[in-house]
């Protein structure tokens, strides 16, 4: 017998950060796949601040029904542990893991039946490297919060997150992950369209 093949299907999918060194490698793999791609980040049109609330909303209002959601997006401070402010890892938790957190809930509210939300940590939920801490929490964060969450989205709806090391693209961060290896755009991009066009939920793909 042979494995049963889905159809392929040409998708409506935002992607959330699509300017950023990920956000651009993802969007670019999915149009190839042949979906239809919105790209938003702050400095698109489309525009979305993940800090606000109410232009992730809006967002959500204006782009319409969707078939698929993917987050980039997200910043978070780097600094010694004994440094590190309650401001600081507010400031973590707002962007890089209430901001996605928030896409989700407009998300469920907004995608088709059996589509999916694709959300982005890190290599340093498992890693640790220097200055770190703040990532870590943010991204841990992240993929705990995918495991469970999963189990309980609507109409068939499929939640994971893709977690990259340092990047090929990224040479100026290089130094800051001594002796890992640099992942391509090419290994990125299959872990986004894995996310996007397979089976898999309450995942956490590494890369």
């Amino acid at each position: 017998m042979h494995p049963v093949r889905r159809k392929a299907t040409v998708m409506k999918v935002l992607v959330i950060g699509a300017t950023g060194n990920i956000g651009r490698v993802a969007a670019s793999a999915l149009e190839k796949q042949g979906h239809e791609v919105v790209r938003a980040s702050r400095s698109s049109e489309p525009s979305v601040d993940l800090a606000d609330s109410a232009s992730v909303a809006a967002l959500f209002d204006a782009v319409g029904p969707l078939d698929a959601v993917v987050v980039t997006a997200g910043g978070v401070p780097f600094k010694p542990v004994t440094e590190l402010t309650r401001e600081d890892y507010a400031d973590a938790f707002a962007v890089k893991t209430l901001g996605q957190l928030d896409v989700v809930r407009h998300a469920f509210d907004h995608l088709n039946a059996d589509g999916s939300v694709t959300l982005t940590s890190g290599v340093l939920s498992r890693e640790p490297i220097a200055t770190a801490a703040a990532a870590a929490a943010a991204n841990g964060a992240i993929e705990s919060f995918v495991t469970t969450a999963a189990t309980e989205a609507p109409r068939g709806i499929r939640l994971n997150v893709v977690s990259p090391d340092v990047l090929e693209n990224s040479p100026h961060f290089h130094a800051t992950f001594p002796g890992h290896r640099p992942v391509s755009d090419e290994e990125v991009a299959r872990a986004f369209v894995r996310a996007v066009d397979g089976v898999d939920t309450g995942r956490t793909i590494i890369v």
